[in-house]
Formats: C-alpha cells, sequence, structure tokens
C-alpha cells in the first residue's frame, strides 16, 4: 500500500489494475444518515453489515423543530452517544447538531451560529475525529451570496460540543471548493472535495487538516463523470475504502471502492435496494457488530443450513448441494459433506474448505455456482474458493461472503449452493446462514 499511495502522492497514473486487499478479521455493521429526494427536512437511516445493502432502520428518524436537515453527518462521541450535524438551511450562518443513544430515535441539541463576516451561506458539514481525539468540523462556507465557497475547519472546544473555535479556511482547498470529507492515514490528510465550478470530486492530501493541501487528482481523474456532489469515505472490513457521492442531476447515487491508497477505483455501482437516486449527501458510520464464528484452520467442520438442520453443505458429482446428511449415512455420503478448513488461499484471513475425500478440491463459485474443483494455482481459483466469514445473517451462526464478489454470500436456492447477492428478505439470510457443526466423518 505505501507503493502505491506513493504512486499517488509522485502524481503518477498506475498502469495496472487495483489489486484486492487483505480482508481483515473483524466484522463491522455500517449506519447511513441521508436526508431524501422526498424530503429536506426529514432525516432516514439506514443499516448494513456490507456498506452495501442498507436497508431501512427508521425513517424519517429525526425532523429539527425548525429548518432543514440536509447533508446529516453521523459520528459516535466520547461519550458513546451518537451525533448529528447538518445544514439548517440554504442561506444562514448556523450548523445544527443533534444526539441519540440508539442511532433511531434523536433529540436536537442546538443551532450553532459561526461567526465569520459576511457569511450568507453554511453548508454541508461534516464530522472529522482526529487521531488525538480532538473533534473537528468541516464545513463550506460563502461569504459573497453562494458565488463561490471555501471549506473551514472548526474544533469542539469542550466535551459536551458546545463550544466552537472560529471557523479556519482550509488552505489550498480554494477558491470555489465544497462539500470536502477528510480522512487521516497515517500522519496524512485526505481530502475528497467537490470542485464547484467544473463539478467534478476531486482528491487532494496535508500533512495538517486546515492544510496547505496538495491536489492530487483533479478533473474526470477517476472517469465518475461530472455534476458529482457530497463524497463520503468509510473504511472497509478489508482494508479498503469505499467512497459514496451523489449525482444529483441524473438521479443516481453511486459507490466505488480503493484498495490501494486512492490511486484507483472500481467501477461505480448504483447503491442498490431502491436507494440511487432516494437517498442524498449520505455518509456512513462503522462500527464492530461482534465476531463472526471463527472456523478453526486445519480442523474439519460440516456446513449445516440453519433453516433446513437436517441438510448440510455436500459435492456431488462435483456439484455443491444441501443434501439430506446425517449420522446414519453412508461413509462416502458423510465425507462429501466434511471439510477440512484452510486459510483462505486468497487471503489467510478469511477461509477455504478442501473436501477430505478428494483432497486438492476446494468449495469455489463458477458463474455464481458453487462447485468443487482442483486447485489450479490461480488467482482466479484463489478468490473463487475463498470466503470471508461474517455473523450470520439472521443474526445466528455464520454466514460466508465471497472474497472476490463482495456482497454475494454462500446460499442455497432450490438445495444448490450458490453465491447470490444479498437480499433483504427473511428466506434469503436464512439460506445464507450456516452453523459449523461436528464433522460428519
Amino acid at each position: 500500500m505505501a507503493a502505491a499511495l506513493a504512486l499517488v502522492l509522485l502524481g503518477a497514473v498506475p498502469a495496472v489494475a487495483q489489486p484486492v486487499a487483505p480482508l481483515a478479521t473483524e466484522a463491522s455493521r455500517y449506519t447511513m444518515t441521508a436526508f431524501t429526494n422526498s424530503s429536506e427536512s426529514n432525516m432516514y437511516v439506514y443499516r448494513s453489515s456490507d456498506a452495501a445493502n442498507f436497508e431501512l432502520a427508521k425513517g424519517p428518524a429525526y425532523t429539527p423543530p425548525s429548518g432543514l436537515i440536509r447533508d446529516p453527518s453521523v459520528m459516535r462521541h466520547t461519550d458513546g452517544r451518537y451525533y448529528l450535524v447538518y445544514t439548517t438551511g440554504w442561506t444562514g450562518t448556523t450548523i445544527g447538531l443533534a444526539r441519540s443513544d440508539d442511532l433511531v430515535n434523536w433529540t436536537f441539541l442546538r443551532n450553532v451560529t459561526l461567526p465569520v463576516a459576511n457569511l450568507t451561506r453554511t453548508w454541508a458539514p461534516e464530522w472529522f475525529t482526529d487521531a488525538d481525539g480532538s473533534v473537528h468540523v468541516v464545513v463550506s462556507l460563502s461569504t459573497d451570496g453562494g458565488a463561490s465557497f471555501r471549506p473551514h475547519e472548526l474544533r469542539a472546544l469542550d466535551s459536551a460540543l458546545t463550544s466552537w473555535s472560529t471557523p479556519v479556511p482550509l488552505s489550498g482547498l480554494g477558491p470555489n471548493y465544497i462539500d470536502t470529507f477528510v480522512v487521516k492515514i497515517g500522519s496524512t490528510y485526505h481530502a475528497m472535495v467537490k470542485n464547484e465550478t467544473t463539478k467534478y470530486i476531486e482528491y487532494a492530501t496535508a500533512s495538517s487538516l486546515t492544510g496547505p493541501y496538495t491536489f492530487r487528482r483533479t478533473g474526470n481523474w477517476a472517469g465518475w463523470g461530472s455534476s458529482l456532489e457530497g463524497p463520503a469515505l468509510v473504511r472497509l472490513d478489508n482494508g479498503g475504502w469505499r467512497l459514496y457521492f451523489d449525482a444529483y442531476t441524473t438521479g443516481h447515487y453511486y459507490f466505488t471502492d480503493s484498495h490501494d491508497g486512492f490511486a484507483t477505483w472500481t467501477p461505480k455501482a448504483d447503491l442498490p435496494g431502491g436507494l440511487s437516486g432516494f437517498v442524498r449527501h449520505l455518509t456512513v458510520l462503522r462500527e464492530p457488530a461482534g465476531s463472526a464464528p471463527a472456523p478453526t484452520v486445519g480442523a474439519t467442520t460440516s456446513l449445516r443450513s440453519t433453516n433446513f438442520p437436517d441438510r448440510h453443505v455436500r459435492h456431488r458429482d462435483l456439484l455443491g448441494y444441501l443434501d439430506q446428511v446425517g449420522a446414519s449415512s453412508p461413509l462416502a455420503t458423510r465425507q462429501d459433506a466434511t471439510f477440512t478448513v484452510r486459510a483462505g488461499l486468497a487471503n489467510a484471513a478469511c477461509y477455504s474448505f478442501e473436501s477430505v475425500n478428494q483432497t486438492g478440491r476446494f468449495l469455489r463459485h463458477w458463474d455464481f455456482r458453487v462447485r468443487l474443483d482442483a486447485n489450479d494455482g490461480t488467482a482466479a481459483f484463489r478468490g473463487d474458493a475463498t470466503f470471508c466469514a461474517r455473523p450470520g445473517l439472521t443474526g445466528s451462526g455464520a454466514s460466508f461472503e465471497s472474497f472476490n464478489y463482495p456482497g454475494r454470500y454462500l446460499r442455497h436456492q432450490d438445495y444448490a449452493i450458490r453465491v447470490d447477492p444479498y437480499q433483504s428478505t427473511g428466506t434469503t439470510k436464512a439460506d445464507a446462514t450456516f452453523v459449523l457443526a461436528t464433522p460428519l466423518a
């Protein structure tokens, strides 16, 4: 990653596709806060286990006592509570604050007036918590009637978030930059920011939160196109970063991933579940969701279905099925349903399942159908045969996400084993949840 980041800092354009990053063992939950196309005065809250497929937790979840709730940004503070900061109006000098204990029930705290001369527009505030624990807001301010904007930083002067410093411009980001989202990696501050003149999302770095920032990528550098706003970054469990942005003129909300220090990105994809074009200018909060049941590398196991507890994953004629297999089944059948857990062939933080009676053959997906194939040593095979343990989608057991197709899970459908996209239905979740059972053979 250091080498890839060096390419970015030098301004070189990578000539190869981005590598797949190692996956961490941590499983997370992701909470999205957004206003919507249907209302600028109501905030909706969504939850996800993969930062792509979000389910409505509550909507509307918060309506301020007056004004708007555009651009809601969410963080978890040192008191364990969740805090929002948001745009209160198309014009004005304030940002709004609200608080919640559970992310779905919110209480208005206050509007904070920013002491900036000639301030007429106060837009798109975003939380930033630095490595020293200090809490900041990065907000776009206009002092010329909205003709141009410039990002500013203000710092909380007390833990109750009642007292704030005077806003300071972010040096190097101007003139006319807006919607600035900052993350820190190591000692470097990385900013995704909208060029309000060209309408492109551009990328800059600095050694200090307030700059000076140096632009590393400008124009249509990632191929995302123009007329974009509201960039928001979140770290993924696999060590990469996911960027969300609003294509406000075409009615789309996209996301894209980078695994090499923001040098290259996956093709932009619509936010699924009917949310693309409905949610607007969102942020996503990542938190630990608890540990997934972890297979023991080197041990043998059988994968039992949670919704068909008399059935186990097995190979039959080199294809994966969910069959009725039990202690009284023939030995050969029980062996077909027993696998040795290996460190993931594509990443050791995940898992691969080797047949106990056909050693050297692993469960893998091919055209999204799971089959038992011999390891041919290729990167494609390693990716196809690697699955990452996640907390069971039904709330118990374990689910296994495809390493090279994030968002697709090992599941049974008509008793055939596949890797299919996550869907927010009880049946689909149950079909994709298994118990790491005592080996049948």
